[in-house]
């Protein structure tokens, strides 16, 4: 072959070997930066109240909740989005902190920080990929569609069920009442769970009516 037909197809391989590289520097950078998911702790204690949960375990743990419990989502599921949408809800609290469910926050400054966290660490990303998944980053938070309304009620369940385990742990903290626990949580695991929601209430109405003797 000619030197003048190698050349061309030398710079291609070049520029793709560039994009490659660039690529997988950006995903490379992503993956570090979640790194600090695990040193964001959580209110939630672990089911043996050894110690307070991490982030990056609570998102591993609520995609296998997702991934055990889809059967009982009350519309069907695309159970991979869903699994996707729980490993990175929480992102953003890399930048924003843990914000406890029954504590106080204002909601209009937490949502401004989120949104400027998810531009940070999303924009890590190669183009592709950050949008697919910043998209379902707010398709999570508007909590709208099937699988997200799934994914909302397996995030609120599984620090009911490790309250449950600890004997009321953050709610002991928090001073949380059953009908603050039904308002800010119930209605949601409902929403996208019914069953499992209705499985809990024996346990709950338990907890809650011990207190109250």
């Amino acid at each position: 072959m000619p030197r003048s037909q190698q050349q061309p197809k030398q710079l291609g391989l070049t520029r793709m070997l560039d994009q490659t590289d660039e690529r997988l520097s950006q995903q490379l950078a992503f993956l570090t930066e979640i790194d600090k998911l695990k040193s964001v702790l959580r209110a939630t204690t672990l089911c043996d109240g050894s110690r307070r949960e991490n982030t990056g375990e609570h998102s591993w743990h609520i995609a296998m909740y997702a991934l055990i419990l889809a059967e009982h989502a009350k519309s069907p599921v695309n159970i991979d989005r869903v699994i996707k949408m729980l490993l990175i809800h929480d992102i953003v609290e890399i930048d924003a902190g843990d914000k406890p469910i029954h504590g106080s926050h204002d909601i209009a400054e937490m949502e401004a920080i989120e949104q400027a966290a998810a531009d940070r660490i999303f924009g890590l990303l190669p183009e592709d990929q950050r949008k697919e998944l910043r998209a379902l980053w707010e398709e999570f938070e508007a909590a709208e569609s099937d699988d997200a309304i799934f994914a909302k009620s397996v995030d609120r369940v599984q620090p009911v069920i490790a309250n449950l385990e600890t004997g009321g742990d953050s709610w002991l903290e928090y001073n949380v009442s059953r009908q603050q626990l039904e308002d800010r949580v119930g209605w949601k695991v409902a929403k996208g769970a019914p069953a499992l929601w209705q499985h809990l209430q024996a346990r709950i109405r338990n907890w809650f009516g011990a207190r109250a003797e």
